[in-house]
């Protein structure tokens, strides 16, 4: 088992879960911050973000090995995944993903993730190697760049230009902005009312 931690870049504990124990293993493994980020989508961001404990749990551990879930049987690993509580309303395909994640991980990084920003020169290049990870599309790798600079303490030059709009002091757009309750119900606010402008704008276009 793999115990790296994120010891090499010290920041804040992480609040995405508002769990205790899953938080505090998304503050120290940089597999389970990943595959946090990973589940977050189409689901309520706590359940996503809780993800990472319940299969760390399951499979018997106390943080996730990407060596051990990459060569795990698929259909063992999907049925892990879908066990009640399910780690995400499409827990087969879910699992297929952070699998693939895994895979690519031992593949270019040994298995560590965080050697994706380790040896990241700039922020433009962390984004790269962001985007290139399986289920990062370029929104995604954004907003996990700003919670690795603004949570994680990863700020490699150039680090807020290359996350956009969210990598921005004082914002409130995504998980990167979450410290608590208080933060992720302004989050949430901001999430609402970009689905209320873009639903206006697409009434003016019809």
């Amino acid at each position: 088992m793999d115990h790296r931690s994120m010891d090499r870049s010290p920041g804040r504990p992480l609040r995405l879960a508002q769990q205790e124990d899953a938080d505090a293993l998304l503050s120290r493994s940089p597999l389970a911050a990943l595959v946090g980020m990973l589940l977050d989508q189409q689901i309520p961001m706590e359940w996503a973000f809780t993800g990472p404990y319940t299969i760390a749990r399951r499979l018997g551990h106390d943080d996730l090995d990407a060596r051990e879930i990459a060569a795990y049987d698929p259909e063992a690993f999907a049925a892990l995944c879908a066990e009640k509580p399910a780690v995400h309303r499409y827990p087969g395909s879910m699992a297929g993903r952070v699998q693939q994640l895994c895979r690519y991980l031992v593949e270019h990084y040994d298995g560590d993730a965080s050697a994706v920003w380790a040896g990241a020169g700039s922020g433009r290049e962390l984004l790269e190697r962001l985007q290139a990870l399986p289920g990062f599309g370029k929104q995604k790798a954004q907003i996990f760049l700003a919670l690795l600079g603004k949570r994680l303490g990863v700020t490699p030059e150039g680090w807020r230009e290359a996350a956009g709009s969210y990598g921005e002091a004082g914002s409130y757009r995504s998980v990167a902005d979450i410290t608590g309750p208080e933060t992720l119900a302004k989050v949430r606010a901001y999430k609402q009312e970009m689905k209320r402008a873009a639903k206006k704008a697409a009434v003016k276009k019809a």
